[in-house]
């Protein structure tokens, strides 16, 4: 019997006790029943947490795209492989096949190649929600480079670290980037993250909005006319199974963003497997999710996990709330979606706007909907449940991270009985802890700590690209042998589990995870800044937004303080990005300190969240006054 689909509880309990008792053998099963490869493995796991060093498929040769497309070439050719709805509503959607795509995949591989990019060499992706910027990917891909895709909302600083840091030789980029009735001229942002990178020896420009923009003589060329002329096959660079197919930056708790480096074959068996389960999908499903291929959510549930499964993909290249609320349920209705996959913040925006908008579409043929990039609140899942699913269409809250790869705790659907909140059991393989504050598992159910890893997944990402030992510290060395996720969890009477949030100074805004000490960073740069701190807060829709706390180099000088405030968040914006400014700012006379200068943030961010009722003992603070000053004054 295949273990590849999974479509009863009953048979989520066996499979799982087999993936737990003998995950070498499972996971071999799956790999060998599902997937082409040049080469078998050697040895299926070499695992050492306390390097800590994993290997999945070692000896084995494969190149992803073959499994993305060419095998599919045959059976599914002419099926749609990416539908692309535009940002204009009136636009018509593009329906690409399988052919297609690997033709398009194979000239652009072919551009690459001519332009010296070899396998290793690291390409970065700045390119708006356009087919273009899956084509990079698995032409990267295709070639053995490795992609590093950012965000298209981060600013040109965000975006020349992330360049500096892989040491990326070639940029992808578009003219500009439409964005509801907006447009974004990201050529310009590159062109200024460019002043400070000097090994990008070449810039791609994909035209989109047919904007004016300055072309570097000798470093910019535009890329249709080098697709167009272009061979359109390209025999795939054979991968071993362990070399690095992308880098991918998230927020540091501290400082640099870290690049995560996910490698071949584990990544590729694991998200094609995630995909089929947690979605339930079949052969002629068309699967959405709304999630942009900058973040890993777009990597692995977008472009690796559908393709891998001959899936129909969905890429949207707007906003949700363009031309109005409606939209979403408009492009539902119009491809006929039967998998949708989201963020909490999303939904909680489109609930705000009631069900009129919602009524408006038919949205029968939806099976299935997702939740991804943080817990979702009751209410929102209820809405979601009712408004949108009609109560037959089961939602998979799903949790997972960067630097997992795939899906890792999450209910099946039509298997798994959901319940509001909670991400519910843990995906097959996943062998989840709850820890104490002493290191020490907590057994049994109907308890809370911090949620860890005890065994190592074929997903999982290898290391921080350049910084092997801050991988180690950040992740392995809080619990021995133990991977930590950062978050803390609690698990109920029936052994389901509920992400309670970040343990550490990462937060969630949105569905992105933003270190709170880069936006500090940028914030102390302002002239009149003395220090900072940033905490999260409930927001209605966000779930959690950034409330700064900023005592000024001055504070009895007479300032505007609405217009420090908008400078304040402009610094944010050029250093970071907007996703990363502040919702509310209070200006202070002081932090609260412990004795040895360290700000309390546990203090402050109860404050934010009008908790006051207990603040714990604030005596032995080395200012304790301020406190009720700045409870005094909370916005």
């Amino acid at each position: 019997m295949s273990n590849y689909h999974i479509k009863q509880f009953e048979e989520y309990f066996q499979v799982y006790r087999k993936s737990v008792r003998h995950p070498e053998v499972f996971w071999e099963e799956i790999a060998e029943e599902h997937f082409y490869w040049r080469k078998k493995w050697d040895n299926i796991l070499n695992w050492d947490f306390s390097k800590p060093e994993v290997k999945w498929f070692e000896g084995a040769k494969l190149n992803i795209t073959e499994n993305c497309l060419d095998r599919h070439l045959h059976t599914r050719g002419d099926k749609t492989a990416i539908l692309f709805e535009p940002n204009d509503p009136n636009a018509p959607a593009e329906h690409i096949t399988y052919k297609q795509l690997h033709e398009r995949v194979c000239r652009f591989a072919n551009v690459l190649h001519d332009k010296g990019i070899k396998k290793g060499d690291r390409v970065c992706i700045y390119l708006p929600m356009i087919p273009e910027l899956a084509i990079a990917v698995l032409a990267c891909a295709r070639i053995g480079a490795i992609h590093s895709v950012v965000f298209a909302g981060f600013s040109s600083t965000a975006l020349s670290t992330r360049i500096n840091d892989c040491d990326a030789k070639m940029v992808i980029t578009s003219d500009g980037a439409f964005r509801g009735p907006k447009t974004i001229d990201l050529k310009g942002i590159v062109d200024e993250a460019l002043e400070d990178c000097p090994g990008v020896d070449s810039v791609l420009v994909a035209k989109r909005i047919n904007s004016d923009i300055n072309m570097k003589e000798g470093r910019d060329e535009w890329l249709q006319p080098l697709l167009d002329e272009a061979y359109k096959d390209y025999t795939a660079v054979v991968m071993d199974a362990e070399d690095p197919l992308f880098i991918l930056y998230t927020s540091g708790s501290t400082g640099m963003p870290k690049g995560m480096m996910h490698t071949t074959a584990g990544y590729m068996v694991y998200t094609a497997y995630t995909f089929k389960n947690v979605f339930q999908y079949r052969e002629d499903d068309v699967y959405w999710c709304t999630a942009d291929i900058g973040w890993i959510t777009g990597h692995s549930y977008i472009v690796y996990g559908p393709l891998c499964n001959g899936a129909t993909t969905v890429m949207f290249e707007g906003v949700p709330s363009y031309p109005d609320f409606g939209r979403f349920w408009n492009i539902v209705e119009k491809h006929k979606v039967n998998q949708f996959y989201t963020a909490p913040t999303a939904i909680r925006a489109l609930a705000k706007h009631g069900t009129e908008l919602v009524d408006k579409h038919d949205l029968s043929s939806l099976k299935v909907l997702g939740t991804v990039g943080e817990p979702i609140n009751e209410e929102a899942w209820h809405w979601y449940n009712e408004n949108i699913g009609k109560k037959k269409s089961p939602i998979v809250d799903t949790w997972w991270q960067t630097e997992t790869g795939g899906i890792m705790i999450t209910p099946i659907p039509f298997s798994t009985p959901t319940k509001p909140t909670y991400a519910t059991l843990p995906f097959i393989g996943i062998q989840p802890a709850l820890m104490d504050e002493n290191g020490q598992e907590i057994k049994g159910n109907q308890v809370e700590g911090r949620l860890c890893i005890k065994y190592p997944w074929p997903s999982m990402a290898r290391t921080i690209w350049g910084n092997h030992q801050r991988y180690k510290e950040t992740y392995f060395s809080a619990f021995e042998n133990m991977y930590f996720t950062g978050d803390g969890a609690l698990r109920d009477e029936v052994g389901y589990y509920r992400i309670t949030g970040r343990v550490d100074d990462v937060i969630i805004v949105s569905g992105h995870n933003l270190g709170t000490a880069p936006i500090e960073d940028a914030i102390n740069e302002h002239q009149a800044v003395a220090e900072s701190a940033i905490v999260g807060f409930p927001h209605d829709v966000k779930g959690s937004a950034l409330y700064g706390y900023i005592t000024l180099k001055d504070a009895g000088e007479t300032r505007d303080h609405d217009n420090v405030r908008k400078e304040i968040n402009q610094l944010i914006t050029d250093r970071i990005g907007p996703i990363a400014k502040l919702d509310k700012i209070q200006f202070t006379t002081g932090l609260p300190k412990t004795r040895s200068g360290k700000i309390m943030r546990r203090i402050l961010r109860k404050i934010a969240s009008n908790d006051t009722s207990n603040l714990g003992d604030t005596s032995t603070l080395l200012n304790p006054e301020v406190v009720q000053s700045i409870i005094d004054e909370k916005l």
